[in-house]
């Protein structure tokens, strides 16, 4: 057996997330088939986590087991050849042999962009919200992420999961022209709890949603039906990367900045 790491970004807009699905186009299913072309069978092929419908990667990480031994930059040339223009892979190399893309990684990050205004070009990469955003509001909200919390209001289907509670590393505002930045790094994360956590940020941001409301949220108790959910909040697919994910060892991330810029309309 041997095995390799796959570093991969793509352009999600195609694609019904990373996981291969019978009788859907994914990511995963596309690389395998990129892979196969060139090598033959794989033993297994398994990300370091899924992304949804929609959502674009910067740096996911894939493990492959193949029988028998490959020239990694030899098969790196030759899948990104067989791959369509949406899905690359940035590096490839030997690993060791029991490496696992998501049971080894301590922590992945994702980075979503808010678009301040309408763009042709970048409004697949980003979530646009068209009212002001007060910064210090959205600031101040983020600060309460970090820490162990319980993330079954923003989990899409929390029975599904062994547990809810997931530890945030950090949690990061920015903005870089016409984008406000959110980046969130937790050891894992929940079906949309990203999108989800965003969606009542903005909430927060816009003046819809007091701190102590986003602060309720966080403690797993509903708000007042009046007030409305966190799941009618969730921001679009678009707007999501999966930046980083790391694992022992690694440098810690760069400094925020956008994945796609859009750059401020010309006063």
């Amino acid at each position: 057996m041997n095995t390799y790491k796959f570093v991969v970004e793509y352009e999600g807009t195609r694609y019904r997330g990373w996981q291969e699905q019978k009788n859907a186009r994914t990511v995963a299913g596309t690389l395998r088939r990129a892979i196969e072309a060139t090598t033959g069978p794989i033993v297994e092929l398994g990300g370091a986590g899924r992304t949804d419908a929609g959502v674009h990667a910067l740096g996911q990480v894939a493990h492959l087991r193949l029988a028998a031994p490959v020239d990694t930059e030899r098969l790196r040339a030759a899948v990104n050849r067989a791959l369509p223009a949406d899905i690359h892979v940035l590096a490839l190399a030997e690993a060791p042999l029991r490496f696992h893309a998501r049971h080894a990684a301590e922590s992945r990050a994702y980075l979503y962009q808010i678009a301040r205004r309408r763009s042709a070009l970048q409004g697949r990469f980003v979530g646009h919200v068209e009212r002001p955003i007060d910064l210090d509001r959205l600031v101040r909200a983020a600060a309460l992420l970090p820490g162990k919390h319980d993330f079954a209001l923003f989990c899409d289907r929390p029975k599904h999961e062994k547990s809810t509670v997931v530890a945030v590393a950090r949690a990061e505002i920015g903005t870089s022209g016409a984008l406000v930045l959110v980046r969130v790094e937790a050891t894992h994360f929940l079906w949309r709890m990203v999108r989800r956590i965003v969606g009542a940020l903005v909430k927060v941001g816009t003046g819809d949603l007091a701190h102590a409301e986003f602060e309720t949220l966080l403690a797993a108790r509903p708000l007042l039906p009046e007030r409305g959910s966190v799941a009618e909040w969730t921001v679009p697919a678009s707007g999501l990367f999966l930046e980083r994910v790391r694992y022992p060892g690694d440098p810690p991330l760069a400094a925020l900045a956008p994945a796609v810029p859009v750059p401020a309309e010309p006063e």
